[in-house]
């Protein structure tokens, strides 16, 4: 049986681990503490992971309890995981400002469409989406409005859909078989086939939210969303095309506190040492962004693609949330 779901999402909480407590360090500060191989050993029993987890957690647990992916069935079951978490006595892990403020408003009925912090990009939005692209009976039409509305619900940005979006369908081609250095081709692909698609059924009006110069209709609004994507797989590739000194990985392909930056950052560090999973986390954790959202990215990518023979054996029982990790990747393998 595919073990490729449940190592996608224990994948995404070791990064989770070993990057929690380098998120705010230099890349020198990390080597100092850990040497120059960076953090390669959970530490804790159980390892504690940050929000990127236990939001994962929550969009896949209302994936689960849906009995139909449609936007009516599933943004009032993603509105009450959020809000479970959000109300949490374990939502105390540095959540991201834009997820708590999306969040009240929320509690307060407001329609998500007005809830959501319009302008904002950040990784939050994409950090949990890894869900989306396991759930075998999407086709890329309900993938794609799926990972966009669960986005939509806090980040309101264009770039947070499109990246939410195709993060899901790199984890879904991972999971298919295709190989991770294949990914950039395939995403830019993606890229230009939808950039004038908006996804009314599920964005409903978001659109005239924007408050972007010359965003004048919803494929302009989206579009905008697809070509900053674009952009940042730009800089993926020239970061692939140069020689991999071991530097920073953040360097070319930006600090992943936004949503564009932590897919490109992520898929490198998972191209670059794809042969080799836990070096891909390690080195995800060793840089001077959003380490934690990195390596969750990157350790969903390569979970994805290897199954479980890619992690430590002895980790599955000292991470954090391994029962409801364990029963997520039951259902989809």
């Amino acid at each position: 049986m595919s073990t490729a779901a449940t190592a996608c999402l224990f994948g995404l909480a070791y990064g989770d681990a070993l990057g929690k407590p380098t998120e705010f360090l230099t890349v020198a500060a990390i080597r100092e503490r850990y040497g120059d191989g960076g953090p390669r050993e959970l530490v804790g029993a159980p390892a504690l992971v940050t929000d990127d987890t236990q939001m994962t957690i929550a969009v896949g647990k209302a994936l689960l309890d849906a009995p139909a992916p449609t936007p009516g069935v599933l943004e009032p079951l993603l509105r009450e995981r959020f809000l479970a978490w959000a109300a949490s006595p374990d939502n105390n892990r540095a959540p991201g400002m834009t997820c708590l403020r999306a969040c009240a408003e929320l509690s307060l009925g407001v329609p998500w469409t007005r809830a959501t912090v319009a302008g904002s990009k950040g990784c939050g939005a994409n950090m949990r989406v890894a869900p989306v692209g396991l759930v075998t009976g999407y086709d890329l039409d309900t993938l794609a409005g799926v990972a966009q509305l669960q986005a939509g619900l806090t980040h309101g940005h264009p770039t947070a859909l499109a990246a939410s979006e195709l993060t899901a369908y790199a984890i879904r081609l991972l999971r298919d078989g295709a190989e991770p250095a294949a990914l950039p081709a395939l995403l830019r692909a993606r890229c230009h086939d939808q950039r004038a698609t908006y996804r009314g059924e599920w964005l409903d009006d978001l659109w005239q939210r924007s408050d972007a110069a010359g965003v004048t209709d919803p494929a302009g609004f989206i579009g905008r969303g697809w070509d900053e994507c674009l952009d940042a797989l730009d800089r993926l590739d020239l970061a692939l095309g140069l020689p991999d000194d071991g530097d920073d990985a953040c360097r070319i392909t930006g600090e992943g506190w936004i949503a564009e930056e932590a897919l490109a950052t992520a898929l490198l560090c998972a191209i670059r040492h794809a042969d080799d999973p836990v070096s891909a986390l390690a080195r995800a954790a060793t840089t001077s962004g959003d380490s934690d959202s990195i390596a969750c990215l990157a350790g969903a990518f390569l979970g994805a693609w290897q199954g479980m023979d890619a992690w430590p054996a002895h980790w599955r029982h000292q991470i954090e949330y391994a029962p409801d990790l364990a029963a997520l990747g039951r259902a989809w393998d």
